[in-house]
């Protein structure tokens, strides 16, 4: 009878109706839907299509973008840059973790470093990156402007090397 009692006590809070939990994707919500932005860095001016989205039953966020440069001093030969990534949250380490796989065949794995207290500010520093040569890193700052725009600013450092600017984009919503 002991142990009943001492399960039931422990397992109320768990039963308990309206009980709420902690949104884990509140950081991330503003980014869902369409995007459409102007771009300026190394490769020279560009336009961004980007596409956030829930997956499996809302376990992780797919991103989607396309840049394109078109021919320029900057960039002579113009190209055109696809990306996906995948978010997703490591309950055991309790943080996020961002994949991008890259047309040009690298693959960067992020963790979240930080989110201001305000979370319009969330930055990813980079734990690994597959294809390049040893000791490069990368990082994303993505600021949220309003419900409707931001910014995405892509550094690169080399080993050794403090970050630089690659490139940085302005993106509106096109639609939810």
């Amino acid at each position: 009878m002991k142990q009943i009692l001492f399960l039931i006590i422990l397992l109320l809070p768990c039963l308990s109706p309206g009980q709420t939990t902690d949104d884990v994707w509140k950081p991330f919500r503003a980014f869902i839907g369409n995007w459409k932005g102007d771009s300026e860095g190394q490769p020279g001016k560009g336009t961004y299509d980007r596409t956030y989205k829930f997956i499996f039953d809302g376990k992780f966020i797919e991103v989607r973008n396309t840049s394109t440069y078109p021919k320029q001093e900057k960039n002579p030969k113009g190209e055109i840059h696809e990306d996906i990534g995948y978010l997703s949250y490591d309950k055991a380490r309790k943080t996020f973790v961002l994949r991008q796989f890259h047309k040009e065949g690298f693959v960067i794995q992020y963790k979240l470093a930080s989110v201001s207290a305000d979370g319009k500010t969330i930055v990813f520093d980079s734990e690994s990156i597959e294809n390049v040569p040893a000791g490069w890193r990368a990082r994303e700052t993505l600021n949220v402007k309003d419900d409707g725009e931001w910014t995405e600013t892509f550094e690169l450092a080399a080993q050794n090397a403090e970050y630089k600017l690659y490139s940085k984009a302005t993106l509106k919503r096109v639609k939810k």
